[in-house]
C-alpha cells in the first residue's frame, strides 16, 4: 500500500529541494524525520512538514479501510521536486536598461509504502518443502583493450 503527500506553489527552486529529497530517499520514516530535523537547509522543515502529512494519510487511511499499517514498517518509496511556473522579475541595470531573472517555484511530491507487504512471495504460501532454484549467475568476459597498441607517428617535431 502507499500513501501520498504533495506540496504545491514552494517558494524554493526544485534543485535546492533535490538536495534534501536526496537524503531521505529509501529511508525507513523514523530515520527520514531525524535527517530533516537535523539538515540545515531552509526546505528540510517544509519536508519534514509533508513526511508528517504523508504520515497522517497513512494513519487516516488504515483506520477508513480497516487496513493494518504498521508505521514502523513505513519508508520513503519516492520523493520528487518538479518545476512549478516561473515568477519573471525585473533587476534594474547600469545606464537605465533592466536585467532579467526568474525566481522558481516547486511542487514536491512524497510517497510511503510499506516494506514488509511486497516481500510475500506466493510460492512460501503453499508450503512447497523444496525452494525454488536460484537462477545461474553470468560472468563477466574479459574485453579487448580498444584502439591501437603502438605509439602514435607525428609528421612535426614539437611545433
Amino acid at each position: 500500500m502507499e500513501f501520498r503527500a504533495e506540496m504545491r506553489y514552494l517558494r524554493v527552486s526544485p534543485q535546492k529541494a533535490r538536495l534534501v529529497l536526496d537524503l531521505i530517499k529509501g529511508r525507513r520514516v523514523e530515520e527520514a524525520r531525524n535527517t530533516l530535523l537535523y539538515t540545515k537547509k531552509r526546505v528540510a522543515a517544509h519536508v519534514g512538514k509533508l513526511l508528517q502529512s504523508a504520515l497522517d494519510n497513512a494513519n487516516f487511511l488504515s483506520a477508513e479501510k480497516n487496513l493494518d499499517v504498521d508505521i514502523d514498517n513505513l519508508y520513503v518509496k519516492s520523493a520528487i521536486a518538479n518545476d512549478g511556473p516561473r515568477m519573471k522579475r525585473i533587476r534594474p541595470a547600469p545606464q537605465g536598461r533592466a536585467f532579467r531573472y526568474q525566481r522558481r517555484i516547486s511542487h514536491i511530491q512524497l510517497v510511503l509504502a510499506d516494506r514488509n507487504r511486497g516481500s510475500i512471495s506466493p510460492a512460501s504460501d503453499t508450503g512447497s518443502a523444496a525452494p525454488a532454484a536460484a537462477p545461474k549467475r553470468r560472468v563477466p568476459v574479459a574485453k579487448k583493450a580498444a584502439g591501437r597498441t603502438g605509439k602514435k607517428k607525428t609528421a612535426g617535431a614539437g611545433k
